[in-house]
């Protein structure tokens, strides 16, 4: 069992991936083997969060700057993750960049940033590392998408105006994600690729979390009564990275403690 899950020798670019959730996907991918490069806005968090991972656990690893909004950006990444490491078997897409306000005082331009920041950057990154897996007949994309692309967020929770954190272009393009996802695994399915989402459930940065009447009602929305930690969305990043899945492909996984399955 424990070959099906090595990623010894694989190549995983993640985007997004020195954040919140982006450090615990990059530890799990290197705790299992694989060389990494970490990719997003902030260059220096990505080196050292690469320079940590290579030191614990013997892996190559490098860190680098992209912005899911540019497409120069997203190719200069890919070009560099295939020159330094020879290929690419997995591309995780974890970045976004959205935008807050209700419907009624939303503008199209922030409408425009909010889908550009999620659907956007997706498919960006997904268009961008397609032709570096089709040359090889393999690859693995793994969309990070949300249980808000899934289902709507409720306003007593949230409030009107979603200030909190969940507008209706964060979900609108979570659920495209998910679509993209399904779109790439039924037309390159037979070409090699292999195309999943994860849809995290509740995982609030730690800046929310100080809002404990806040925590506390959004844990009472799952079937678990809690809110999820970080490193439990490590093991369906591996799964779905690894051998483990190779006929698993057009799904979303939801790792959300039951909160889409009332």
């Amino acid at each position: 069992m424990n070959s099906l899950f090595d990623l010894t020798g694989r190549t995983i670019v993640v985007v997004g991936g020195a954040g919140y959730l982006g450090g615990p996907l990059c530890e799990a991918f290197a705790q299992y083997g694989a060389s990494l490069v970490v990719a997003s806005r902030n260059v220096a968090r990505c080196r050292a969060l690469a320079e940590e991972l290579s030191a614990k656990y013997k892996i190559a690893a490098l860190g680098e700057r992209v912005d899911i909004l540019d497409t120069d950006s997203i190719r200069l990444l890919f070009r560099t993750a295939s020159e330094r490491f020879g290929k690419i078997d997995a591309l995780v897409n974890n970045a976004y960049s959205s935008v807050f306000g209700s419907v009624e005082t939303m503008t199209d331009e922030l409408w425009d940033r909010g889908i550009q920041g999620t659907a956007g950057g997706a498919f960006r990154c997904v268009r961008e590392v397609l032709p570096y897996m089709l040359n090889r007949q393999y690859g693995k994309i793994i969309n990070i998408a949300s249980m808000y692309g899934v289902m709507a967020p409720n306003p007593e929770l949230y409030g009107g105006d979603s200030r909190i954190g969940s507008p209706a272009c964060y979900g609108a393009g979570k659920a495209a994600v998910i679509q993209l996802t399904k779109y790439i695994a039924a037309y390159y399915g037979r070409r090699g690729i292999l195309a999943n989402c994860i849809s995290p459930g509740p995982f609030p940065h730690q800046n929310v979390q100080e809002n404990r009447d806040f925590m506390t009602a959004l844990g009472e929305k799952t079937m678990l009564g809690r809110f999820g930690r970080p490193e439990e969305l490590m093991g369906a990043a591996v799964f779905l990275a690894s051998d483990a899945s190779s006929y698993i492909t057009g799904q979303n996984l939801c790792v959300d403690g039951g909160a889409t399955s009332w």
